[in-house]
């Protein structure tokens, strides 16, 4: 039997009734498509929304948008702008001619989400063709279609425009033609597609339904739940705490409490592999029952660019990022692009593009506003950017910061003075949780004593442990000091060394083991060191030259993957593991000291006393009298006279 999500019986029940159209579209692909082939109506692509995905295991994804227009009945053209900007625009028999959505636009940036960030271990270009992004016109001729849409495709991209961006008419519809519709069904045997891969895109096409019995419930305190049950009266509230306190679980807990109430939240952060683990804790907390709320993931940039896509800015969000588009395009050496871009990025990204986020999510509809807005790691967050999301608050809704200043990564928690904060909306005292339920009690005292050492005393946060602690979770804690030479051997070994103790008697994997780097060049030695000979151990990492191509890997990240985890102290920020390898390099400035005590924080305790494991590989001399007061210190220096 076809899976169709959601079921048909259903449908009456949808946030937006099909259209016509689409009701056609829907019997079309049902009656004609061979039943291995998913069906996905109006899914909730995490703030994507197209009107159809197909989705077959072993052959690839349909991705589809319908339109109900009569081309007979309106004049539609192209209108080009200076430097290759295009729109659509339509012009009724009253001459007056208004823009109109660009649902060739809009394919593509679907096609490239579902390649890039949402099923990004397909094949590098290769994959690229195991998606099709098609436009069905029900009631219109196709080849008035192909006029309008040719003006869109790239040159490479006409020949075989039938293969890869198909055009469905009303006489395609009436003749059956669902080879023309689909042109993957003549192409089986390629393998581009694979289950676990379609694995990776239903986890964001449907939300997971993990049994109750492999999952334990969110566990929260009254100060904690106090926060995630109850509103301000104002709708504004802050919340800051150290590491393991519970504030990912607070906002978790909030967003599935106000999904569960029907209402739609967005969740932004800036660091975007840590999505998949706070989407993890909303499902965890989940009630479920009537028609749930709409959860939107994403980061504050790619928020930006979506509210100027969608709101009439596109052309002024494409001029204000053309220095940095001119620069990617050259086709540089990664070191190279990097070099001229580090001037550039501030401030267009940091001022300029919020800027025109801000006046875009003013004039945004409705429906691309939420009523829940909630930003985690919101110490890596300018003022600006904040008030940039606010216009995305409906009327009467809520926004929740949670923070920790000790981990600030980017400098700029000093931003967030009272006077900002002020003008951000926010009113009276933080609220704030003191204790850390995560971290080994004898790793907690160690980070204590790190944040009083190395962190500016203005906004460190020193965590607390629980009142009454039993002191029953074990730990490992080994600090090795080397030179950089050194680096790449003492991170192997001590992986290797790890692998070593997996099995029954630690309750341990070694897929459980995550390497944390302070280095893309030096966790790409390590990674390629494991996969090489002798070892051949394989591992889901972040580390390439390119930064589309770490994006893509992020995004991959913890998918469930059999393998050692490998990344940056910075993608990690805010996940946890019971087994963790960190290499820290030269710590200088007060921003590599806070990535430093982030990623010694990440460390989970086991809750049930089988213990956890942390080694760390410090090639910073600032630090070593400090790793001396560590269980176990191997100082691997060489010294000459």
């Amino acid at each position: 039997m076809r899976r169709i999500e959601p079921p048909r019986h259903e449908h009456g029940h949808l946030r937006q009734p099909l259209t016509a159209g689409e009701k056609i579209a829907l019997d079309f692909f049902d009656k004609l498509l061979p039943p291995e082939w998913e069906i996905y109506t109006q899914p909730h692509f995490n703030g994507l929304r197209p009107d159809f995905v197909l989705l077959n295991p072993d052959i690839g994804i349909g991705i589809y948008e319908v339109k109900d227009w009569n081309l007979d009945a309106m004049r539609y053209e192209v209108r080009e702008y200076h430097k290759g900007y295009k729109e659509l625009w339509a012009t009724p028999r009253d001459g007056r001619s208004f823009k109109v959505e660009n649902p060739f636009d809009k394919i593509r940036r679907y096609k490239e989400a579902i390649f890039n960030v949402y099923c990004p271990r397909l094949e590098q270009k290769a994959g690229f063709g195991a998606i099709n992004a098609g436009l069905i016109f029900p009631m219109a001729d196709s080849d008035l279609v192909r006029e309008l849409q040719a003006h869109f495709l790239k040159d490479n991209e006409k020949e075989r425009r039938a293969e890869f961006w198909p055009i469905v008419g009303r006489e395609e519809l009436a003749r059956e033609m669902v080879n023309t519709a689909a042109p993957l069904l003549e192409r089986k045997g390629k393998g581009y597609m694979r289950p676990e891969l379609a694995d990776d895109l239903r986890g964001w096409l449907v939300e997971p339904d993990f049994a109750r019995e492999q999952r334990r419930p969110l566990q929260l305190d009254a100060a904690q739940r106090n926060l995630a049950e109850t509103r301000t009266s104002s709708g504004y509230r802050r919340i800051r705490g150290p590491a393991g306190s519970g504030k990912s679980l607070v906002l978790a807990a909030r967003a599935a409490r106000l999904i569960d109430e029907g209402k739609d939240v967005l969740i932004v952060t800036y660091n975007m592999t840590l999505w998949h683990y706070l989407r993890d804790l909303v499902v965890r907390e989940r009630k479920r029952g009537k028609t749930p709320g709409r959860l939107t993931f994403t980061h504050f940039h790619e928020w930006c660019g979506n509210v100027c896509w969608n709101s009439g800015f596109a052309n002024e969000y494409v001029e204000i990022m053309r220095p940095i588009t001119k620069i990617k395009n050259q086709n540089l050496q990664p070191r190279e692009e990097a070099r001229r871009l580090r001037p550039i990025l501030p401030p267009i990204l940091n001022q300029k593009v919020p800027e025109l986020a801000l006046r875009a999510a003013a004039g945004a509809p409705e429906d691309q506003k939420y009523d829940a807005i909630l930003v985690d790691e919101g110490q890596d967050y300018l003022p600006l950017w904040w008030n940039a999301l606010r216009r995305a608050l409906r009327e009467g809704g809520e926004m929740v910061l949670v923070a920790d200043t000790s981990q600030d990564l980017y400098g700029t928690a000093k931003s967030w003075t009272e006077a900002a904060m002020t003008r951000a909306g926010f009113s009276g005292a933080w609220a704030k949780l003191d204790v850390s339920y995560r971290l080994p009690t004898e790793l907690l005292s160690l980070s204590q004593n790190f944040a009083e050492l190395f962190l500016p005393p203005d906004t460190r946060i020193i965590p607390q442990p629980e009142q009454r602690e039993l002191g029953i979770s074990p730990c490992a804690l080994k600090w090795i000091q080397c030179d950089d030479q050194e680096v790449v051997n003492a991170c192997l070994n001590a992986v290797l060394s790890i692998m070593k103790l997996t099995g029954p008697n630690h309750g341990l994997s070694n897929t459980d083991i995550t390497f944390l780097c302070s280095s893309h060049e030096i966790g790409r030695q390590v990674v390629d060191r494991l996969n090489g000979e002798p070892w051949g151990i394989s591992s889901a990492h972040t580390f390439a030259e390119s930064k589309g191509e770490q994006n893509r890997r992020k995004m991959a990240f913890f998918l469930g993957r059999p393998r050692v985890k490998a990344t940056t102290l910075h993608s990690f920020k805010g996940w946890e593991a019971r087994v963790l390898v960190l290499h820290l390099g030269h710590a200088m400035s007060p921003e590599d000291m806070a990535a430093a005590y982030a990623a010694i924080t990440r460390l989970k305790r086991d809750e049930d006393g089988k213990g956890s494991f942390l080694t760390v590989v410090c090639s910073a001399p600032q630090l070593s009298d400090y790793g001396r007061a560590w269980p176990v210190f191997e100082d691997r220096r060489t010294f000459f006279s």
